[in-house]
């Protein structure tokens, strides 16, 4: 799982969140900031309204929250989500000497680029913030 910071810097650069069962997130609160919690349909269930999407806390009776809006939350991908989101740029993950390396093929340059991180959801991230970053530069 990717750190807070990663998660946020995703957030940031314009990465959305559309919860599903087993997605991690914490919430943005000094309080519950460090607790990771899991979308599940039998605790932790994303709920559609039209003000917005709530993380409705179900059958938590030691915790004092019922529910949190999306926008309160950071999500944090998983490493399978990570590698879906950078799509057909993805081309490949390997070991490297420094850690995981992630290679990747960014639209309109000619030379591939690696991305490394000790985790591999790590330089899945940092890859896609490449990406988005440079659609975002693009458009």
């Amino acid at each position: 799982m990717i750190s807070q910071d990663l998660a946020r810097q995703l957030h940031d650069a314009g990465v959305r969140w559309r919860p599903q069962a087993g997605d991690r997130f914490a919430v943005r609160s000094s309080e519950l900031g460090d607790e990771v919690f899991t979308v599940a349909d039998m605790v932790v269930e994303a709920r559609e309204y039209p003000s917005g999407t709530l993380l409705a806390f179900n059958g938590t009776t030691e915790w004092a929250l019922d529910s949190v809006q999306l926008d309160q939350t950071l999500w944090l991908p998983l490493e399978h989500q990570l590698r879906d989101l950078l799509g057909a740029a993805f081309r490949g993950l390997v070991p490297g000497p420094a850690g995981y390396e992630v290679r990747v093929q960014i639209p309109g340059r000619t030379a591939g680029e690696t991305f490394t991180a000790t985790d591999p959801a790590d330089a899945y991230a940092l890859a896609l913030l490449a990406l988005v970053g440079a659609s975002a530069t693009e458009g």
